[in-house]
Order: C-alpha cells, then structure tokens, then sequence
C-alpha cells in the first residue's frame, strides 16, 4: 500500500489507476474471447482494488507545509493561558491539530473550531489577535471563534476574502466597532453568527443582500439602531430559514413601502424580540413568509390585536406576543389563529392587556404551552381546558378569572408538567383524597382561596421541583409528610399565611430559595440546605441567637432577610463563608453588641441593613464593600464620627440612613462624593459644625434619573412609612434634630430634583438663599425650631408642589410672599416668628393696610398707588377740621343770638347736674353697705 505526503503525487497516482482501467476495458473489448473476458474482468478488479487501497491510504496524507506554517503564525498573535492548544506543538501533522480540520485527499485545511466551551472549567477563553496569516487556507469553508475573549478589537475586514467560507461563527466573542461590509463578499456563506457582541454595531445592512446563499443569520444584542430599512435588505435573502436579531435595538421603519417580490418564502424562524417595533412589523411577517414555524416577537411595543394575516401562517408551531401593548378581545385574536389551530404548539401572550372571556381552545389539539398571564382576561375557567391532552404548561397568573377550579379543569391533562394560575379570584375545591392525572414540576396558585389545610394531593406530587402558595389562606401548622415532600423541591414560598409551629433541620434538603416570610413560625433557627441562594424568614416570631446561621455551610447565599423578628444576642463572626452575600436584612430585632469586622470582607454585598435593633460602638468598617448602594443602620446604638472614606469608597451608594443614633463630630464633606445619593438621613444624632456648602457635587439631586427599588422606612411628612415601588422617583435629605449651626448654603438650591429637606431642630443662623424657589420638586420642607432670620424669599412661591411646609419658631420677619401653596397652610406653620406677617398669620403686617404687598418692587405703579393713598388722607383731614368749625359755630353762634335758647341751655345742665349727683351719690351709698 503506496502513500503520499504530496497531495499532488496523490492526485496524480488516481490519475494512472483509472487510465489503467480505460486501457484493460479497451483491450478486452477488442479481444472478445470469453476466457480472456473473464480473465481481465479478474485482473480489473484487482487493478480497481489496488486503485481504491491507493485512494484510502490518501487518509494518511499530511497537511501542506505553507498552511502549516500560517497556522503556527496564527497561533503566535494568541494568549492561551490553558495550554489548550498543546498539541500544535508535540504533533507535526496539523491535520491532527486540536480545533483543525482538512480535506481528506489534498490535504488543505477546510475547518477551524476554536469555540470555547463554557461547561468546561478548567479552560479559560482564547486572548489576542486574529493573525492575517489566516488568508493563506484558501479552501476554509468554517472558521469559528465563539465565545473566546478578542479585547474589543474589530472584525478583522480579511476575513471577508476567504471566499471559500461557508459558516462563520463568532459569537460572544468580545468583539467591538462596526461590522465590515467586506462579509458581504462571502458569497457562499450559509451560516453567519455574530451572536452576543454587544458593542459591535452596523449602520447599513446592505452587505447581508450579497450573501445570497445564507440560511442562518444570527445578529442578535449587536446595535442596529441606526441601520435604515433593514427589512428591505433581509428580504433579499431569498434561501435564508432563521432570523434572529433579538436585542438589537431595531425601531419602527415604513414597511408598508417596502417591495415583497423577492422576499424569501422559506424563512421559518423569526426572534425579533427585545427591541421597539410597533405593529406595523406584522405586515412584513405577513407578506414575508407563509412557511413559519416559530415567531418571537416578546418585549416590543405592538399594539391592537393579532391581525388577520396570521390566518396563513398554517405551519405555525409557536407564537411569542409576550410582554407588549397588545389589546384587543381575547377571543378574537385567537381566532386570528385559525389556520394554524392544528399546528400551533406554543401559544404565548402574556404581559399585554387582552381583556374579554375565557377563549376557544379546544381546536388546538396539540397546544402544548400557553401563556396568557398578566392580562386582564375575565370570567371562569371553562371546564373543556381539561380537553387540551397535549398541554404541557399552563400559565393564568395575573388577571381576573374567577369561580370554582374542580378536578373536571384537569381531566386530561395527562402531560401538564407546569400549572400557575395564581392572582386570579379562584376558589380551590379539589377533594382531599384526589388523585391528579398529572405529576407536575412547578405549581403556583398564590394568592387563590386554598386554605385553611395544606392540600394533600400535594403530597402525590414527588416531581415538584417548585411550589408557591404564597397568601393563600393556609393557616395550622404543617403535617410532618409535608418536610419530606419539600426536601425535594429547589423553591418554596408560603409566605403571607398563618402557618405556625417550628421548622425542622433543613440541611438535607436542596433548597435553592425559601420564603416563609410573614407567618407565625417561631423557635430557634434550623440549618439550613447547603445549596441555599435566597432565604426570606422576615415578619415571623424566630427567637435566639443567631449562632445556628453558622452551622449552615451555604457558598452561594446571595440574599438573607430575617428582618422583624426576635432573635437577640451578638452577630456572630462567621459571614466569611457568605462570600456571595448580596443583600442582608436583620432589621427590626433585639440584636446587640459591636457590629463584626467579618461584615466588611463581604466585597459583594449590596444592602446593608441592621436597624432598629440595639447595636452599639463605632461605624462598622466597610470600607472593601464598595458595591453597597444601601446602609441601614438607624435606630441603634452607634456612636463615634462619621467616618470620612463612606464619600471616598462607597461611590454608588443610594441610601445612607443613620438616623436615630449617636454619632458626633462634623458631616465629613466626602458625603458630598456620594454622586448617587438619593436617601441621606443622619437625623436624630449629636452632629454638630455647619451644613457642607457642596451640595451641588451630588449630582443625582440634580436630575431625575431613577434608580432599582428598595424598601425603606423613612418619616414622611412626620410619619414614618415604607416607600416600596416609588422609591427610586424619592429625594431626600434629613439632618434634623442635631446641632449644626450657621447658615444654610446656597448650594442646597441646586438639588432641584429634591423632594423632600428637613433640617428643623437644629441651631441654624443667617438668612434663607434667595433662589431657594429653584427646588421646584420639593413636596416636604421643615426648618422649624432653628434661628434662621430675614426675610421668606419671594423665590418660594414657586414651589407649587409644596404641600408639607413648617418654618415655624425661628426670628423670620417681613411680609410672607403671596403664593398659591403658602397661603394654604395652617398659621401655626408659620409661628414663632415674631416679626414675620401676612397670611395666613395676619390680615395685614404693621404700619400697614389690608395687605397686598408681597415683598416684590413694583416700580411707578406702587409709587402712584401711596400718591392715591396721601391725596384721600389729606382730603379727609381738611373735611374733619371743616365739619368741626361747621358745627361748633352752628350750636355756639344760636346761643349767643337767641335769649330764650341760652336759658332753656343753662336750665337743661343745672337738671342734669342735680340728676348725676343723686346717682351718684345712691351708688357709693350701696357700694359702703356691700363692705
């Protein structure tokens, strides 16, 4: 058996064995003797076997010696820190090299498969650059590099010339910058996938209608939101069968002027999800494609209903309308569906606003998935959902069903697997001894009637892997069988029941998340499953130290709230073995002692909240957390300053509350740093010095940039609430009830986004800032109790949204400035201020009228008005001097020109004389005798 390391003396040998075969054919044709017919045919098989062993020993044949050595250049421009590519070192034939391919019988590298794969850990992804060298293996047909690590670099524009490329594979693989145009020159490409980098992007799509021969384009996360009519290069894909570009930042372009004509008939799978197109892309689904099978259009912006063209999707399997604007009578858009009622498979409308009654379904005899939850979907269940046999997963949550679920819902559902009907209004009545036709993996009927007793059927279920009846009516305690049957499960959640009783040891278990959070449960705290990543024990009667959270070894713990309890004793020193703890909530206790130092080495942590319990000593040092965005230490014992590197190293806090403490010293201006601050509450401590005058670096009190939702306590227009879901709109600073002093700076008034100020009780001097009116958001202002004078800017009265205000007790005078919101308030708001005037305190201010001034110069008009005024006082003046002459000479002058009248006059004063000296003289006579 001959062989080659020449593919081209390889080639040339096959060429002499079948010149070989012509020549024996030729001479026994011209012979035609049958002894020497019969003699050559066994002579031509054993030339043809020879031929064939020649062929097959071309398996041996080596790779050329240039493709070789551009491999080895390649391989030069790569980091690999696992060694991965070891054996392109210990073998010489690059044909066996890890990742290479080549053509049986020339020898030619055909394929390089460098895709990292992730579920093998002990290899991290290829670094480094792509080597020109590449352009050397002239017969590649797949190159792929997914989900290696290219440091941002660009797409190399080569390796649009290896024009033998069929399928090119880089997803995930860290690229950055614009796609080339030059992959448009890979006419013979099928396969393209650019998966997963996220900063490559694309303003032109005119490249893809080159790639006439592509079936499979995977574009998803890359950012074409610049890209013009990307539906009209697309269309140009007549061969193309999968499309997906989820993710790609895609918005609504004029479909209907876009041309079908050569638009692809076989494309089948469509993932247009994630992006902001409206409902104008069902037209081109419509017009595009009769054939498909799967159609993801989840998380865009499509309104109406399922529109009609639909009625020819008749080998639809599986439909995503998920979370989108789509409203529109339920039962119609199903009927939309029509043609498709014997194929579809997977029906998903959740998160939309269909409204209307229970549909049809029973022609979908092969529904395997439907999702209708967090609509607005009304009446009953029918009972004919128990017809659906082929139903997998059945998904109701979220709208408004109601009446009766009965064993008859179920009758056949032989193959449901997954059941959430929870957030209706439906009643459970299934009998305790039921034995379901189903063995489920996930149920979910919170928040429906299915107490008071735990459902026994339940227990049948051994493949529950997830169970929530979270405020479900269920109240008792739980039977023993019960801990067995969740030993198995990875989620439970019976919060917001009545359950009482102790919890068992749960070490065994394989708990991934356990909420049993407002319940009765009580006693000590059980080990819990090692595997444990999110435990909710909060609002229950736990009692005890802390010590047995020790004993639970749980690596992956990422979310722990035994908050509103009655655990007591010291924190015990062991959060070291929670290196993923990321939210930890004991709020709300009876815990005590020092805060442990172990506490700072959780790098990770995000919240931070131990308030309202009895700690003591000085602020814990987390100065390694610098991921936490929440630290809630008020309602304690704390005392010390406030440490200055909390502005240096913790930049991404949100909310800092360490209210209702005793920490002294100055506000370190570091807290200034805090550029994300929304919640800074130091109330109710012994702060002394003056308020820092670098409000204006926060800069998230000067936009309206939300952030993720917490849950928080703070007082709100003097009561304390829980802000949940519109915490992340709040603004708020509360230093109230400290000693600061001086003056208020003026750079408080750039926090216009600020919502709510209380800086009362404090010892505070000078004057308010005149443009303290640019807080045009604020709803909540308290500066009472202080020593703040001058006058109430003018500037205040556009804060219209105002409607807490207290500047009372302070040394404010002047007029209050007329306002729609000022005038409004109650005048003990405003008292204490002995110098300050106007409503609500008073009509008028001294010196004054009735009040119109408002404090704000009015040039030549106010002027003319006080003209008016002292022309009318002098003009009554002159009157009054004119009447009394008028009427003392009209009395005076007939006395002395008539006699009789002068008589009659001195007769009528001795009468009254008399008259007043004998009352006169009776009165002191009874006032004696009452002695």
């Amino acid at each position: 058996m001959c062989s080659f390391q020449n593919p081209f003396a390889s080639t040339i040998y096959i060429s002499l064995c079948r010149l070989h075969i012509i020549f024996i054919i030729m001479f026994f044709t011209i012979i035609r003797s049958k002894h020497y017919v019969l003699v050559g045919l066994v002579c031509l098989a054993i030339a043809s076997a020879i031929c064939c062993s020649s062929v097959g020993s071309s398996n041996n044949i080596m790779c050329l010696k240039s493709e070789r050595h551009a491999l080895l250049q390649f391989k030069q421009g790569l980091v690999d820190e696992s060694n991965a590519l070891a054996s392109w070192e210990n073998k010489k034939d690059c044909c066996k090299w890890r990742g290479i391919a080549c053509n049986n019988q020339t020898g030619h590298v055909t394929r390089l498969d460098f895709s990292f794969r992730y579920f093998n850990y002990t290899e991290v992804p290829l670094r480094g650059e792509i080597s020109l060298s590449l352009l050397e293996l002239r017969y590649l047909n797949y190159l792929d590099l997914s989900y290696n690590d290219f440091g941002g670099m660009i797409i190399p524009k080569f390796i649009g010339s290896l024009s033998q490329l069929k399928e090119l594979k880089l997803a995930g693989a860290n690229f950055s910058g614009p796609v080339p145009p030059q992959l448009g020159n890979l006419s013979n490409l099928h396969t393209l996938d650019l998966y997963g980098n996220e900063v490559v992007s694309s303003e032109n799509l005119e490249w893809l209608s080159h790639l006439s021969s592509l079936r499979y384009l995977n574009m998803s996360y890359l950012d074409l939101s610049k890209v013009v009519n990307w539906p009209l290069s697309l269309s140009k894909l007549t061969l193309l069968t999968e499309l997906q570009l989820s993710q790609c930042n895609l918005h609504d372009v004029n479909l209907r002027s876009l041309s079908f004509i050569n638009s692809s008939t076989s494309l089948q799978l469509l993932d247009l999800s994630h992006n902001h197109l409206n409902s104008s892309i069902f037209y081109w689904i419509a017009n595009v494609s009769s054939n498909f099978v799967h159609i993801d259009l989840f998380s865009n912006q499509l309104e109406g209903g399922i529109p009609k063209g639909f009625q020819n999707l008749c080998s639809l399997e599986s439909l995503i309308l998920y979370h989108n604007q789509l409203s529109e009578n339920i039962e119609h858009s199903v009927k939309t569906l029509s043609c498709a009622e014997n194929t579809l498979e997977t029906l998903d409308l959740g998160f939309n606003q269909f409204w209307g009654s229970w549909p049809d379904l029973k022609r979908f005899s092969k529904l395997r998935v439907l999702y209708l939850d967090s609509n607005q979907v009304n009446g009953s269940l029918p009972e004919s959902v128990g017809q659906l046999s082929s139903l997998e997963t059945l998904f109701l949550s979220g709208n408004s069903l109601s009446g009766v679920i009965t064993e008859a819902h179920f009758l056949n559902l032989s193959r449901l697997q997954s059941l959430a009907i929870s957030n209706n209004h439906f009643s459970i009545n299934l009998s305790s001894d039921w034995n379901p036709p189903f063995q489920l993996t996930t149920l979910d009927m919170s928040s429906c009637k299915v107490g008071p007793t735990f459902l026994k059927w339940i227990l049948t279920q051994t493949n529950l892997t997830a169970l929530y009846l979270s405020n479900a009516g269920l109240s008792g305690s739980l039977p023993i069988q019960v801990w067995d049957l969740f030993s198995g499960l990875d989620y439970l959640d019976l919060s917001m029941n009545q359950i009482h009783g102790k919890l068992p040891n749960l070490s065994s278990t394989s708990l991934l998340s356990l909420n049993l959070s407002s319940n009765l449960f009580s006693g000590a705290l059980p080990s819990f499953s090692p595997m444990l990543q999110s435990l909710y024990l909060s609002n229950n009667r736990f009692s005890g130290p802390l010590s047995s959270l020790c004993a639970t070894q749980a690596p992956e713990l990422w979310y722990l709230d035994i908050s509103k309890n009655l655990l007591s004793g010291e924190l015990p020193n062991c959060w070291m073995q929670f290196q993923e703890l990321q939210v930890l909530n004991l709020g709300k206790n009876k815990l005590s002692g020092k805060i442990p130092s172990s506490l700072g080495n959780l790098q990770g942590i995000g919240v931070l909240r131990l308030h309202d319990n009895n700690f003591s000593g000085e602020f814990p040092s987390l100065e390694n957390c610098t991921g936490l965005f929440m630290v809630d230490l008020g309602n304690n014992n704390l005392s010390g300053k406030i440490p200055t590197w909390i502005g240096q190293s913790l930049t991404y806090l949100v909310i800092l509350r360490l209210r209702s403490n005793e920490f002294n010293g100055i506000i370190p201006f570091s807290l200034c740093s805090l550029a994300a601050i929304h919640v800074l509450d130091l109330s109710h401590n012994n702060i002394t010095g003056g308020l820092p005058h670098c409000f204006n670096n926060i800069t998230s009190l000067a936009d309206d940039i939300g952030t993720d939702d917490f849950i928080v306590e703070l007082v709100w227009k003097g009561i304390e609430i829980e802000f949940r879901e519109n915490l992340h709109r709040l603004r708020s600073i509360d230093i109230s009830s400290n000693y600061l002093i001086g003056e208020i700076p003026p750079s408080v008034a750039s926090m216009t986004e600020l919502i709510s100020l209380n800086l009362s009780r404090n010892k505070l001097t000078g004057k308010l800032p005149e443009d303290f009116g640019n807080m045009k958001m604020l709803e909540s202002l308290d500066l009472s109790r202080n020593r703040i004078s001058g006058k109430i800017p003018t500037s205040f009265a556009s804060l219209n949204f105002l409607s807490v205000l207290d500047l009372s007790h302070n040394n404010l005078s002047g007029r209050i400035p007329l306002g729609t919101q000022l005038q409004g308030f109650n005048a003990s708001q405003y008292m204490g201020n002995l110098g300050l005037c106007g409503p609500p305190l008073t009509q008028s201010c001294p010196g004054e009228g009735t009040v119109q001034d408002d404090g704000i110069a009015r040039g030549t008009e106010i002027d003319n008005k006080e003209q008016v005024s002292d022309g009318l006082n002098l003009g009554i003046f002159i009157s009054a001097v004119l009447g009394f002459v008028t009427g003392f000479w009209m009395v005076c002058g007939s006395l002395l020109l008539k006699t009789s009248r002068r008589y009659a006059y001195f007769i009528f004063l001795d009468n009254a004389k008399d008259w007043i000296y004998v009352k006169t003289k009776a009165k002191v006579r009874r006032t004696c005798q009452s002695f």
